[in-house]
């Protein structure tokens, strides 16, 4: 398992007098999952600043401004050392926001200031099981993005990350046949009240056994075609600490996946079903009545790749993601640590759009014009999966199911450019949520209009 993945870049001035000088670093998922294991022996050092301003107008959440700006700073200092098969490895976070008032969608999503989200160390052994077989064991704090990462990710376009302490196994066996193995307690970003936050305030996270995360998945390349499958199974075990009351989740989490990637010329295709039981507490309060968990989730998508200069890509995508009906029985569906943007929709001010209660349909075309050009374009039909639930992220509801299921139409797009190759980059993102009748009539929904969104992102790297 190799820990860094090596870039070169510039740097930013500071955005604000309050933001941290000197350099810093984005490893992003990549560097969690590992770079080539001939990486050279030494010191390596990279980085990254990543300036974003966002805009909302008709904002889709309860209880928010209708119409909102934020500025967001990003910046992270990554260092790894290498020597023969042991490898040691530190990387700092500092993320900061501004703009944001008291009725601002802002949380330890945007702040998380100054906090050593990775410092591990790593083992690789060579032929571990024999010829062509491979064992990496990895110790301490680090960063996850796992099969999918639809359950256990470090989300990269949200300003904040998930980071998690403890022990990751990477089996590499023979025939295509690999395996990733968890004991983890997933780290608490502090601090978590709005005023600390509105403040930028720095406070160390805090992992502990009052949460922590087990599992892992399997795969084989080529079972089926030249496509590969799945297994994974998680389990979250949770209970209430001093001053931090919880659901109490306790929840396994087992899916199958099965994907071919896209190759220009053919179809490729995507197939994951998620089943979710245990059991979870029906309020934060300490005396909540336990409810048993049936909850799931489904994806697929189909595409095709043209041939080309462009580059072409066309898909056809689904997923529904169960929510909480009537009934003794918990049916929201928990994506536990998973990413949303690579699915569904952005972070940040938007954040309307997640892995819950929600059943969409979907057409995505994206290309890439040439090396520094990449874009795509999506659009959603949306509906409840259950219509007295909340939908997905957004806190609307109507209990009594009179507003009906269909949330609206969504339309995202995003275009990412190259300014200087692998060093200075401007992506922008923009959201159009056109809303359906409960999102207009449930008795909570504000009053605002469609939603509109656009985030401005300049990314810069050594």
């Amino acid at each position: 398992m190799a820990i860094l993945r090596r870039r070169r870049a510039f740097i930013l001035r500071r955005a604000s007098p309050t933001a941290p000088l000197g350099l810093l670093a984005l490893a992003g998922p990549a560097w969690a999952q590992g770079g080539p294991p001939s990486a050279p022996d030494g010191l390596d050092v990279s980085g990254s600043m990543r300036l974003r301003y966002e805009t909302i107008d008709g904002q889709a959440r309860p209880g928010f401004n209708a119409s909102d700006d934020l500025l967001n700073l990003r910046t992270i200092l990554s260092a790894q050392y290498k020597t023969g098969p042991v490898k040691l490895a530190a990387e700092v976070y500092d993320s900061r926001a501004w703009l944001a008032d008291r009725r601002t969608p802002v949380s330890t999503n945007e702040v998380n200031t100054f906090e050593l989200v990775q410092a591990y160390v790593a083992v690789d052994a060579a032929n571990a099981f024999g010829d062509g077989t491979s064992l990496s064991l990895q110790g301490g704090r680090f960063l996850l993005n796992i099969g999918s990462r639809r359950l256990v990710a470090a989300d990269d376009y949200r300003n904040t990350t998930n980071g998690y302490t403890g022990l990751r196994a990477d089996i590499t066996g023979k025939g295509g046949l690999r395996g990733t193995f968890l004991y983890v307690l997933p780290q608490v970003r502090l601090p978590d009240d709005l005023s600390s936050i509105l403040d930028n305030k720095p406070r160390v996270d805090r992992e502990s056994f009052d949460q922590v995360l087990w599992g892992g998945t399997v795969s084989r390349s080529k079972t089926i075609g030249n496509a590969m499958a799945e297994l994974s199974f998680y389990h979250l075990g949770e209970r209430d600490a001093p001053g931090r009351p919880s659901r109490d989740r306790s929840l396994d989490t087992v899916g199958g996946r099965i994907i071919r990637d896209p190759k220009a010329g053919a179809i490729d295709y995507e197939i994951e079903a998620i089943y979710q039981f245990g059991h979870v507490s029906s309020s934060l309060a300490a005396t909540a009545p336990r409810l048993a968990v049936s909850a799931s989730f489904f994806h697929a998508d189909i595409g095709y790749s043209f041939t080309g200069g462009w580059k072409p890509r066309v898909s056809i995508e689904f997923d529904r993601a169960s929510g909480d009906g009537p009934g003794s029985r918990y049916g929201r569906f928990d994506t536990l640590f998973g990413m949303r943007r690579a699915d569904l929709a952005p972070a940040g001010l938007y954040n309307a759009v997640g892995r819950a209660n929600i059943a969409t349909p979907g057409l995505r075309v994206e290309a890439t014009p040439s090396k520094a050009v990449d874009w795509f374009v999506g659009y959603r039909l949306m509906w409840l999966a259950d219509r007295t639930d909340t939908f997905s992220t957004t806190g609307v509801r109507d209990a009594t199911g009179r507003a009906g299921s269909f949330a609206g139409h969504q339309v995202d797009a995003r275009v990412r450019t190259w300014i200087v190759p692998d060093r200075l980059r401007v992506e922008v993102d923009g959201v159009w949520l056109a809303k359906g009748r409960f999102l207009r009539a449930a008795p909570n929904a504000p009053t605002n209009g469609d939603t509109k969104y656009l985030s401005l992102n300049l990314t810069a790297s050594f």
